[in-house]
């Protein structure tokens, strides 16, 4: 009995294999348009992070998602009192180093008191030189007493310029105060403002990442904003397609938001660099007509067309077995083909086949 039962699978197996079903068609000639696919998002024009320059509570916050800003107005205030007190001491030491700098400062009068003295001294000496060299010549006193009071003079004249020097340094190091405390006053003025969170430029705000009272440290991000009169696609395109895209090349872009209807655009800047953290490179693809959603982070999809090939020669997918085998009619063996692209539904075929072959494939869905 058991072995009646296999005899049967075994027959209704052999039948089943003979009677399998299968399809025939001939290779089309068609014009065909090459694409690239490329995922993407809507993005602004000009979109920047709007982000804090010192640590400190946000004091103020003046706009909300959605306001259309100006360029150098203050969004929000960040509360840090050590900017504030640093200013404060450094225009105060300003103020010092500029009048040690004036004439009348207590140090440069006292040098210059000590060089008039100086000089006086000098004068005096130096009359004093005449009156002995005149006494020397009539042998009124002897040579040593001479030498004295020459020595005595030129002692003076040493002293003399000494006293001008230590003056001049005195003057050279009272600017260089002032130069470090103007630099000084500068920088703390410069990080005191850093308080203020004023707009680079105008647009509108499409993110707000802080509220008031948030705790926020140098480098977080505000807010995001960008130039709401310039949206655009921002896609991503594979290493093995980069190579086919050139500035100028049209593209059809499907809103996630409405996948019944394409945007026309044209790709506007390839990107220079790689992009690691999504393995593709970008490109940026600017509208011809106008678009009527414009919610950036839009998700979209595009293809850009590469290129179109006249009188294209194409057979259905379903027919290129692996090993670009291809079963024609009546022959015993498959052929091997060269194709060009291979798609979902098609494929171009450039040689092994041709319009008047009958191909045949058991791959029927």
């Amino acid at each position: 009995m058991k072995f009646q039962l296999f005899i049967g699978l075994i027959l209704i197996a052999l039948l089943g294999a003979c009677g399998k079903a299968t399809e025939e068609t001939k290779p089309i000639r068609k014009d065909v348009v090459e694409t690239v696919f490329a995922s993407g998002v809507l993005e602004a024009d000009g979109t920047y992070q709007l982000t804090a320059q010192t640590d400190g509570y946000l004091s103020k916050v003046n706009f909300e998602q959605g306001d259309l800003i100006r360029a150098g107005i203050t969004l929000a205030v960040i509360e840090n009192p050590q900017n504030v007190l640093n200013t404060e001491s450094a225009a105060a030491l300003y103020e010092i180093a500029k009048s040690n700098t004036q004439s009348n400062a207590p140090s440069l009068a006292q040098a210059r008191n000590t060089a008039q003295m100086a000089k006086r001294k000098m004068e005096l000496d130096s009359i004093q030189v005449i009156r002995y060299q005149k006494l020397l010549e009539s042998n009124s006193i002897a040579r040593n007493d001479y030498d004295n009071v020459l020595l005595q003079y030129q002692t003076s004249q040493t002293n003399y310029a000494n006293a001008l020097e230590s003056y001049a340094v005195l003057q050279l190091q009272a600017r260089q105060q002032l130069i470090i405390n103007a630099s000084q006053k500068e920088v703390n003025r410069t990080l005191s403002g850093n308080n203020e969170i004023r707009a680079l430029f105008s647009g509108k705000v499409y993110q707000k990442f802080k509220q008031r009272g948030d705790f926020v440290k140098k480098g977080d991000v505000i807010a995001t904003i960008g130039d709401p009169n310039l949206i655009y696609a921002k896609v991503n395109v594979d290493e093995g397609n980069i190579s086919k895209i050139q500035i100028g090349q049209e593209a059809a872009v499907q809103l996630n938001t409405d996948k019944e209807r394409i945007y026309p655009g044209k790709v506007a800047e390839i990107y220079p660099a790689f992009d690691e953290a999504s393995q593709s490179f970008f490109c940026k693809i600017l509208f011809t007509k106008p678009l009527e959603f414009k919610v950036v982070n839009t998700q979209l999809q595009a293809n850009i067309i590469t290129g179109t090939q006249h009188n294209a020669l194409l057979i259905p997918r379903k027919y290129l077995d692996f090993g670009n085998l291809v079963t024609v009619k009546d022959q015993e063996k498959p052929v091997i083909v060269t194709t060009r692209f291979v798609s979902s539904d098609w494929v171009q075929v450039l040689t092994g086949l041709d319009e008047n072959m009958t191909i045949v494939t058991e791959n029927i869905e």
